[in-house]
């Protein structure tokens, strides 16, 4: 890699080297049985410039022929942005715990036994379900090198369960799941498999909700699915920079309920989102984005924060090891109130409580709106749950819901490995039934 960046340097005034090598093993279930175990390895190297003051940027799987990918970067720089920054330099980056020899070191039965204890669990109370899902467990290496002398590495592990119920009655289906990964080692999976059985149960009958607008409890799964996207959307620099985000312009001003305080913290410890250092680099640390419901901040690699006139917050994401950098989030910890999910549900006359959606990302995110079809939400009559939703849809727009008055639940849990949250209660939320009229 010193002489893919010499060879770089030869062509270009700054270069920079992103390096990953990793290995993982992922076992699947279908029809609640074993049904395949596969072995993945891969390396990869991404290569970026600065030539002539713009971004030029190539990647290699593989081997890695320098010469090739050093062309290949120089040619896209005649056609990329421009970038009047500087690579980040080389830091005391902050201890994060993110391996586990343990991890590295599991058995494949050990894998297929955390999978099989969770189907045995949630079958042995309805043996219509059908399960399918995937325990993986992987380690990798990352290095960043670049031209204003940073050359830095850390190793991750990362171990994860994922699993989903099917229970097709007629044309009547019943989706329930959950999931928990980690970086080190956890040796039961019993939340998930109580998160299954809870959803059933509250799934046991059906109900109507008529078309109108009601107070909404979101679980903490619901929150994930309904307004993790647009949050993340709406605190990207790059939506800020660019003036498309609601957003843009209004830190400091108090736009939220004030019980809401959102900080992104890749710093914590076992999480499998977290890093010492994003992809450029930049140590990672944790960024306040709501503070009581006050615009706190905003999420920046090196190249929107210049724009911005800002500092990175060492929030520079890549979708994978071969793609470009861009800000983005990496654990939302949305801070826990004091009110018991018994008690919101109590508060509720007639409502409705959401656990997943489906096509929740397929609004107008830039707006801030939310919504989608309810794949498992429950109606709500006079404090009590009554049955399962079904063909009825939620909508609304952020700054709306979370602008009125929010009550926040003392149940936080991480949800898909970058959400740690409480349940939420919204009041007025859009609900529209097949058929339900106002």
């Amino acid at each position: 890699m010193e002489q893919l960046l010499e060879l770089a340097l030869r062509e270009s005034q700054q270069a920079e080297i992103y390096e990953v090598h990793s290995e993982s093993t992922l076992v699947h279930f279908e029809a609640n049985r074993l049904k395949q175990v596969e072995s993945r390895q891969s390396s990869s190297v991404a290569l970026r410039l600065i030539r002539d003051g713009r971004i030029g940027f190539a990647s290699s799987g593989g081997a890695v022929d320098r010469a090739r990918l050093v062309r290949m970067a120089v040619d896209t720089a005649m056609f990329g942005t421009g970038a009047d920054w500087i690579f980040p330099g080389s830091v005391t980056l902050p201890q994060v715990s993110t391996y586990d020899e343990r991890v590295a070191a599991i058995e494949t039965d050990t894998l297929i036994d955390l999978g099989s204890g969770i189907i045995e669990q949630v079958t042995a109370f309805d043996r219509n379900l059908q399960c399918e899902g995937v325990v993986s467990v992987g380690e990798g290496l990352v290095r960043i090198l670049n031209s204003s002398g940073l050359d830095t590495w850390y190793r991750k592990t990362n171990l994860g369960l994922f699993m989903e119920g099917v229970r097709i009655n007629g044309t009547d289906m019943l989706f329930v799941g959950d999931s928990v990964s980690s970086t080190h080692l956890f040796t039961n999976a019993d939340e998930v498999a109580r998160t299954m059985l809870l959803q059933m149960e509250r799934a046991s009958g059906n109900a109507v909700l008529s078309t109108g607008a009601y107070p909404v409890l979101f679980t903490p799964h619901g929150v994930a699915s309904a307004l993790l996207m647009p949050l993340a959307v709406a605190f990207n620099g790059k939506n800020i920079v660019e003036k498309t985000s609601r957003l843009a312009g209004r830190e400091g001003e108090c736009l939220f309920d004030t019980c809401l305080t959102l900080r992104d913290d890749a710093t914590i410890k076992e999480r499998a989102s977290s890093t010492p250092c994003d992809a450029e680099g930049t140590p990672s640390r944790a960024v306040a984005l709501i503070e009581r419901g006050i615009v706190a901040g905003f999420l920046y690699d090196v190249h929107t924060a210049a724009e911005a006139g800002a500092e990175s917050t060492g929030s520079g994401r890549r979708a994978d090891a071969r793609s470009q950098v861009r800000p983005g989030m990496s654990a939302f910890v949305l801070e826990a109130g004091q009110v018991q999910f018994g008690e919101m549900l109590s508060s509720i006359e007639e409502g409705l409580v959401v656990d997943e959606l489906i096509g929740a990302g397929q609004g107008n995110l830039l707006a801030g709106e939310f919504g989608g079809n309810v794949l498992l939400g429950y109606k709500v009559e006079k404090g009590e749950i009554v049955g399962r939703v079904k063909d009825t849809m939620i909508a609304g727009n952020l700054l709306e819901v979370l602008g009125r008055a929010v009550v926040v639940g003392n149940d936080p849990r991480w949800v898909g490995g970058n959400l740690w949250t409480p349940s939420l209660l919204c009041e007025g939320v859009s609900v529209s039934a097949r058929g339900g009229e106002a």
